[in-house]
């Protein structure tokens, strides 16, 4: 994920999200909605998740050191899962609270139209939100599907704003239903209903972010179409007979480690050697752009169905 493309997707949603919230809370303190309260927490707690994605996006810039040697790029899943918490403390928890609150006790909206008028605003300014996140996220999705897309994705940053976009523009028409059916029936039954919806959603979605960001928290491999493309690369050289083992770790969004023990002939000098796996990690790179750092290291195939299997010496070259 370009980090331009991601940043714009979220400072639009960061500018909705507070002129959004301003409004929702002076129709809520007109109104008396507790849909509209939940929904100005809402966009409150969107637009703080928005600032935490911008900051964990510079902070992954800083430049490798001793103590984080492979970089800080894993940051940004940290600030991630923190959005995920916020999402379902301050947006879905408080949204229960409140639904609850108001169906235990009910009461009729004051300067009605401000609410729904809000609302309806609200909806456009979400919309172009979203319309802005789907088109910096569409060129990233390729041919995958939206759902493959958010589950598959490295970056966080672009799957985070999408999903949030979408929990807000439904919570909006969950809460422009209450307030709807509040008015028509003068039973503010309807307006607690829907900011209970209104957190059950939230849940659901900081649930959904943060298992995806736990998993890259944990360590991702590569993609199974950029391993075949790194083996394909390794093997392209005729002194490289087999790929004994290899493995795949992405130490941020947009670059992985690869370690790979690969079979070369035992009567190979070490400059040949070395030759040899300078050329296999020029083909990777190559190849593949996020493979930045690659330790390959040379050995001989032993058969595991041999009967004396030989000892061989094993070399390990490495490239930051």
């Amino acid at each position: 994920m370009s980090a331009t493309g991601g940043s714009k997707a979220i400072i639009a949603a960061f500018l909705a999200n507070m002129g959004i919230a301003i409004t929702k809370f002076i129709a809520w303190a007109f109104s008396g909605s507790s849909s509209m309260l939940a929904e100005g927490v809402h966009s409150l707690a969107d637009s703080g998740n928005q600032l935490l994605l911008l900051l964990g996006g510079k902070r992954a810039k800083q430049e490798a050191d001793r103590e984080h040697p492979f970089g800080y790029g894993r940051v940004r899943y940290v600030y991630a899962f923190v959005v995920a918490i916020v999402l379902f403390s301050v947006g879905g928890v408080f949204s229960l609270y409140e639904g609850i609150a108001k169906i235990q006790h009910p009461h009729p909206l004051e300067v009605w139209w401000l609410p729904l008028l809000v609302l309806a605003i609200a909806i456009v300014l979400e919309s172009f939100s979203l319309r802005t996140a789907v088109r910096e996220s569409r060129p990233h999705k390729g041919s995958s599907t939206w759902i493959q897309f958010i589950r598959r994705s490295k970056a966080p940053e672009l799957p985070v704003v999408l999903l949030e976009d979408i929990a807000a523009l439904l919570g909006l028409v969950f809460a422009f239903i209450g307030v709807g059916l509040t008015v028509l029936t003068g039973n503010g039954l309807f307006d607690g209903i829907a900011t209970v919806a209104i957190g059950v959603l939230l849940i659901a979605v900081a649930i959904v972010v943060g298992l995806e960001v736990k998993s890259l928290l944990v360590g991702e491999g590569a993609s199974d179409e950029d391993v075949a493309k790194i083996e394909a690369a390794i093997l392209d050289s005729k002194d490289i007979d087999r790929i004994i083992h290899m493995k795949t770790l992405y130490v941020g969004p947009d670059e992985f480690m690869i370690g790979a023990k690969i079979d070369v002939a035992a009567t190979k000098t070490m400059n040949e050697v070395s030759a040899i796996v300078n050329l296999a990690e020029r083909r990777i790179r190559e190849a593949v752009p996020a493979a930045r750092i690659i330790y390959l290291e040379p050995d001989v195939y032993l058969d595991p169905n041999a009967e004396t299997p030989s000892t061989s010496s094993i070399v390990m070259l490495s490239s930051d």
